[in-house]
């Protein structure tokens, strides 16, 4: 099983590798390494009884795929290859309807199933213990709310399931929606109980009896400047082409400042693990893949330094596939060489 910070810092460098590697090539191959890691550790890392993603990456695709195409095409008028023309009084969508818009869209829509595709992994293999262990010290009240949420959702679910198949065997039969009040009483009532219970248990452990502490001026005024100084590296990132290299550099120069900041102020809260968790070579070579991947996105090889970002405008043309830039995304593949790796050592 891997480390909560590993699977983190994966789903990450997913983000990073979908929104810079803009090739419906390199996409496909995310697309196609994100279900290999989903299949392989979803059922070796995934928590007992957790999660499990509503739709699949690709039964994602099929829906976005199609959709972000069409949207492009009708309201993105530009190509030379015209496939038909809309009649002039529709608003916003009257003009040419262009193949290269439905590329354009459907290549969004790639990358949409990448992001997706990553986060869904990321659900199925975090424990919601390891989740909540992510959470910065100086927000610890926060990651209890969110604990006691994920927590809530999932029995609520199962209190659901057990007052309908108690109201199906009274012989009770959902026709509308005038015969649901059976079926939402006893629900908000057991939601009513079990947050009485929780209470009560949590006042008896003495959660929230100590002092509240308050931050001093100094955090609060650091945390201020972190922010304006990332909010305007990122402005001028944007809007200065000239400046770009000053930008990044306020942006992480106030990502740091908030980053630091943030840690300073978690030290002053008292914490406690029940079960460390040791960090395993496994560990380190998964984080190694995906600094192999952010090398090839972000630093690139000089042959396909321009191969990460496609465009089909103005005429459809093939994309070039780097075998470099691709060899660098399979470091995504990490995390299921090791699991695979484990269940053959076993």
């Amino acid at each position: 099983m891997l480390d909560a910070r590993v699977w983190l810092v994966w789903v990450l460098t997913t983000l990073v590798a979908a929104s810079s590697a803009r090739n419906p090539l390199y996409t496909v191959l995310l697309v196609l390494v994100t279900t290999v890691v989903g299949m392989v550790c979803a059922s070796d890392d995934g928590p007992v009884g957790g999660p499990r993603a509503i739709l699949s990456p690709l039964r994602f695709a099929t829906i976005a795929l199609p959709l972000s195409a069409l949207f492009n095409a009708l309201t993105v008028h530009v190509g030379d290859t015209v496939l038909f023309r809309l009649p002039g009084w529709l608003p916003l969508l009257s003009g040419p309807v262009t193949l290269e818009a439905f590329v354009f869209g459907a290549q969004n829509g790639l990358v949409l199933t990448v992001i997706f595709a990553g986060f869904a992994v990321f659900n199925q293999v975090t424990p919601l213990r390891d989740l909540v262990s992510l959470t910065p010290r100086a927000f610890h009240e926060a990651g209890v709310i969110i604990s006691i949420a994920l927590t809530f959702v999932p029995q609520t679910i199962r209190s659901l399931n057990r007052i309908r198949q108690a109201q199906a065997v009274r012989g009770y039969r959902m026709r509308g929606l005038r015969d649901w009040p059976p079926i939402v009483v006893p629900l908000l009532i057991s939601g009513l109980e079990r947050s009485m219970g929780l209470a009560e248990a949590m006042v008896a452990r003495g959660y929230g009896a100590i002092s509240d502490q308050v931050q001093s001026l100094r955090t609060s005024a650091g945390l201020v400047v972190g922010l304006l100084t990332l909010l305007g590296g990122w402005l001028t990132f944007l809007f200065r082409p000239a400046w770009r290299e000053v930008g990044v550099g306020l942006m992480i120069g106030g990502g740091a400042l908030i980053v630091a900041i943030l840690w300073l102020a978690g030290r002053a809260v008292r914490h406690t693990v029940y079960r460390s968790r040791r960090w395993t070579v496994r560990d380190t070579l998964a984080i190694v893949g995906c600094g192999l991947t952010l090398a090839a996105v972000v630093l690139p090889s000089p042959l396909g330094r321009g191969t990460l970002y496609y465009s089909p405008y103005p005429r459809l043309t093939l994309p070039v596939f780097d075998p470099l830039v691709g060899l660098g995304l399979l470091g995504l593949l990490m995390p299921a060489v090791m699991i695979t790796d484990k269940r053959g050592n076993k």
